[in-house]
């Protein structure tokens, strides 16, 4: 557990993401890899939730990205369920050489919604890119899932990193972008600035939150 002190809270902005999706699909690799540069070949599923913090920087502001990882196992979901809540990003993640944990995206995405205040900015992951022999999910299936739920798109390998960082980063930035609109339309209409936070978690008005669309998902899909 990571506790900072008033003094250390130097970031402009701190948003919350969660990582979701089946056990054993890489949530806790992807993690590690895009706060640590690590990755554990042996490593053991996650039990309830944890989480980590990593700086962004865009537009000069420094962004905390503090990243849950949630466990995938069915006996842990009610202790999870809480922890979507203020959540403004999610990584979507299946494993692309196990087509059964593609088929459970549709549950993962509509417990994220269920769950959640807001909608939220997310991306769907297919992890595990370097097993190319082994693949189960063409890259065609994952464009054409995200494109029909307006997601954006990556395939990932925490293994050898491919695009792991790119696909953390696109979801601070839509959120970064979808707040940056927001604070200027308040600075228009001269009403105080409720998206400004200090170091707290921020949070994002529903109404008027836009979508990727298509184009910005086949966009994101570049596989490595």
């Amino acid at each position: 557990m990571n506790f900072v002190t008033e003094e250390e809270k130097t970031e402009d902005y701190l948003f919350k993401i969660v990582l979701v999706g089946d056990s054993a699909v890489g949530k806790s690799n992807l993690l590690a890899r895009f706060a640590r540069d690590e990755f554990y070949p042996n490593s053991k599923s996650t039990i309830g939730v944890e989480f980590q913090t990593q700086k962004v920087h865009i537009d000069g502001k420094e962004i905390k990205a503090q990243i849950w990882d949630t466990a995938g196992q069915e006996r842990f979901r009610a202790v999870t369920s809480a922890y979507y809540r203020g959540a403004v990003g999610a990584l979507l993640v299946y494993d692309i050489s196990r087509r059964q944990t593609f088929d459970s995206i549709g549950r993962w995405l509509n417990e994220l919604q269920t769950h959640s205040d807001m909608n939220v900015v997310t991306i769907l992951v297919g992890n595990k890119s370097d097993l190319r022999d082994a693949r189960e999910v063409s890259i065609a299936e994952g464009k054409s899932l995200a494109e029909a739920q307006g997601l954006f798109f990556m395939e990932t390998s925490a293994l050898d990193s491919s695009n792991v960082a790119a696909a953390f980063q696109t979801v601070v930035k839509e959120i970064y972008n979808i707040l940056s609109k927001k604070v200027m339309m308040s600075h228009e209409l001269n009403k105080p600035d409720s998206s400004s936070f200090d170091g707290k978690t921020v949070v994002l008005p529903s109404e008027d939150n836009p979508q990727p669309d298509s184009a910005e998902a086949k966009a994101g899909g570049g596989c490595c």
